[in-house]
């Protein structure tokens, strides 16, 4: 085992020390294939959550348990209490649902996501959204599914993007929508692991559809929606639909702030302020591309292994900072530019997105002066995407925001497009690209976004959300 592979035991059982530090100090099956599972008992929910790193019996289910699954089969259930940033409950009934997926290659893994349905009676079945959260980290206890929970530690230990996001799936919830959160980085935290993720994404969505209490039912429409790190996993699952899980009622992925060229993405983030949380989504690939971590394991310099094992166990906000403005393709001993490293360029095609066009409408917006995830990579994507007559696109191009601006300006005008589809409003045909000076003067988008903050406001105080 290499250098990396043997760190991994300690990283992961340091995981939780350096949270809790952190805290303190501030911070249809064919034959031969698995059959459904019957729905499991629902389990109590704990008083005080335990980090995924502590609670194996939920997050690792025994590997034979899980082979004998079919991909979004559910394993485990567990009833939970859901806070924003951890402190205050929201009047919602919500659910940990441990099921099985598939990674990259096909072979069974555990996955877990957060299933949250508002109070107040709806028609069933209800529409459902998968918001895939822009989780950026590399251990367990980052995952949404422990950050989202009340008296997590996770929001004072560096994840304070899952609760930031957290109010896109409330604004869902207020329109008495079902929600799912997947885990959708998998057990490994592999972090940027696009291929994986949306197949995590969509298994999640099959548990969803198939999970009695909430409300939805396979034949419920469904939304997705991702934003930054987010939108990697709803692009990749938007694009494995087809082949992957043909059976769902998808109609209609919103992304933003894209990311579908890693090695652009790289380019564009050495020696800038970027640099910390880049390197971070390399470390995190290779947790699922073997191939690439033996790479890295051969060719890291001292100072980047040294900055593996420091960074390992943190969540996005403590991660990032560590070393921003780094050079990134110096710490690697190769010959020539590495990133024309066979190991790295077969790494690159395998997670550029743009390789099929989705079979849903799509509704991609990304900030002009994005400084995270270049604009040129967006534009591509939806070039490539529009070579296909069959696509229907709507790609906004933001002016007046930069990345962190254009997911507030721009979400509310992603659920209200969202929402025409889960009505049932038909998408245009084709391609349509706009330049805007903000979405948030796009007609009804400021009014919705006044009204979901609202509604979260008074959530704080106990009123029943989507009642």
């Amino acid at each position: 085992m290499g250098t990396l592979g043997n760190m991994r035991t300690s990283i992961r059982l340091a995981a939780l020390s350096v949270g809790v530090c952190a805290a303190l100090f501030g911070a249809g099956p064919a034959s031969g294939q698995p059959l459904p599972r019957p729905e499991p008992s629902v389990q109590p929910a704990p008083q005080v959550p335990l980090p995924p790193e502590f609670d194996a019996g939920f997050y690792s289910p025994p590997a034979d348990v899980v082979a004998a699954t079919a991909p979004g089969g559910i394993i485990a259930v567990r009833e939970i209490h859901v806070a924003d940033f951890s402190l205050f409950p929201l009047n919602v009934d919500a659910w940990l649902v441990s099921y099985r997926s598939n990674n990259h290659l096909g072979q069974a893994i555990p996955a877990v996501a957060t299933m949250i349905k508002p109070r107040g009676a709806r028609p069933e079945p209800r529409k459902l959204l998968s918001v895939q959260i822009a989780e950026d980290s590399l251990s367990q206890y980052c995952a949404p599914s422990y950050a989202l929970q009340h008296l997590s530690i996770a929001p004072f230990a560096g994840q304070i993007v899952a609760g930031a996001e957290f109010l896109f799936a409330q604004a869902a919830l207020q329109q008495g929508w079902a929600v799912v959160i997947p885990d959708h980085q998998g057990p490994n935290s592999a972090y940027a692991a696009g291929p994986l993720a949306g197949r995590i994404t969509l298994d999640g969505i099959r548990a969803a559809t198939s999970f009695g209490p909430l409300g939805v039912g396979t034949r419920a429409p469904v939304g997705m929606y991702g934003y930054s790190g987010g939108s990697l996993a709803t692009g990749w699952a938007a694009e494995l639909k087809r082949s992957y899980a043909p059976e769902l009622r998808i109609v209609g992925a919103a992304t933003g702030g894209n990311g579908p060229d890693l090695g652009a993405a790289l380019t564009m983030a050495n020696n800038q302020a970027t640099a910390g949380l880049v390197m971070a989504a390399v470390l995190g690939l290779a947790r699922e591309y073997p191939d690439f971590s033996r790479f890295l394991d051969g060719h890291l310099d001292p100072l980047g292994k040294a900055l593996a094992v420091v960074k390992s166990p943190l969540c996005v906000q403590y991660q990032s900072a560590v070393l921003p403005f780094m050079n990134m393709k110096a710490m690697l001993r190769t010959q020539g530019d590495p990133m024309l490293h066979p190991e790295v360029v077969k790494l690159v095609d395998e997670t550029r997105l743009g390789r099929s066009v989705p079979d849903m409408p799509m509704f991609l917006w990304h900030s002009q002066w994005d400084e995270i995830l270049p604009l040129g990579s967006a534009n591509q994507l939806v070039d490539a995407y529009c070579r296909d007559p069959r696509a229907s696109v709507r790609y906004t191009r933001d002016w007046a925001s930069e990345h962190v601006v254009a997911e507030v300006t721009g979400g509310p005008a992603a659920l209200l497009w969202l929402r025409d589809r889960l009505d049932g409003v038909a998408a245009q045909q084709g391609c349509v690209t706009a330049d805007v000076a903000s979405q948030a003067a796009l007609p009804g988008v400021l009014p919705y976004a006044m009204s979901t903050l609202g509604e979260s406001v008074l959530a704080l105080f106990g009123k029943p959300m989507g009642a």
